[in-house]
């Protein structure tokens, strides 16, 4: 164990500031432009948003109208579950239901927009290399997690979904009554004929990429999903990186590709509109 002077106020301040320049393999990178990983097809200028979440950790994020969110599944066992909220009223939040029932589709991928309850869109999926994802089954509760591995604290071994999400909408002002169902990508999920689900998993490392309709606050666990058949809570590393971009328009064949969705992005776009974004 290193020896380390925190015996008086000075010295517990001298000791903290020679920690300054640690850094870690799961961490923030302060400025967004200075991530290692930074894509090679985005502008470093433009990151507003660069971090590593470790297996089993979270975060959260707000993020302005225009935002491009890429995931990145840097070893295919990275699961990430994510939750959006309107930053302009919090109350207003994804729902899975319309998410799925909206666009006629049940499995997320390309083109596929995370709809709030009140018919506006949140965010939609504009990049994917997975197809490897799941709007069911939600994150993991601490008794699954007690059930299945033994533990579920955040800070435990195998942090539950739950427990983690709980942390990450603390630091947004946010209470675990504001919790709904979350969507989970880069482990699938599909329906079997008999109306049980049948276990995808991983297709292997991966990119994800949403595109912000509104302001949001964004929520991560990166935590093994719900029905992960392995014995082992296994779960490996997952990037951010997040730029400034522009939401879908009306001239974006997104907008009219459907009577439903048109309704849906019209709904956001008047939304917008009123506040002046």
């Amino acid at each position: 164990m290193t020896d380390r002077n925190t015996a008086t106020v000075l010295a517990a301040r001298d000791d903290a500031r020679a920690q300054g320049g640690t850094t870690s393999d799961w961490m923030p990178y302060l400025p967004a432009a200075t991530s290692p990983h930074a894509p090679a097809d985005v502008d470093p200028t433009l990151l507003t948003w660069a971090e590593t979440v470790a297996p089993g950790g979270y975060t959260s994020k707000v993020v302005t109208r225009g935002t491009r969110l890429r995931l990145s599944d840097v070893t295919g066992d990275a699961c990430a579950h994510v939750l959006l909220f309107s930053a302009l009223a919090p109350w207003e939040r994804l729902n899975v239901a319309d998410t799925q029932k909206i666009p006629w589709q049940a499995y997320l991928g390309d083109g596929h927009p995370l709809l709030s309850g009140d018919g506006r869109v949140l965010a939609t999926v504009v990049g994917d290399t997975s197809g490897h994802h799941d709007a069911f089954c939600g994150t993991t509760s601490d008794a699954w997690n007690v059930h299945r591995y033994g533990d579920a604290a955040p800070e435990g071994p195998s942090p539950s979904g739950r427990a983690l999400f709980t942390l990450a909408a603390a630091k947004q002002g946010l209470e675990p009554r504001d919790l709904p169902p979350s969507v989970s990508f880069f482990q699938g999920v599909r329906v079997e004929a008999d109306g049980g689900f049948r276990w995808l998993g991983s297709a292997g490392p991966a990119e994800v990429e949403l595109l912000a309709e509104l302001p949001l606050v964004v929520l991560v666990a990166n935590t093994a999903h719900p029905l992960d058949p392995r014995p082992e809570f296994t779960v490996g590393p997952l990037r951010i990186h997040a730029w400034r971009s522009a939401p879908t328009s009306p001239a974006d064949p997104r907008f009219t590709r459907t009577p439903e969705l048109h309704r849906a992005y019209l709904n956001t776009l008047d939304h917008a509109e009123a506040r002046g974004l």
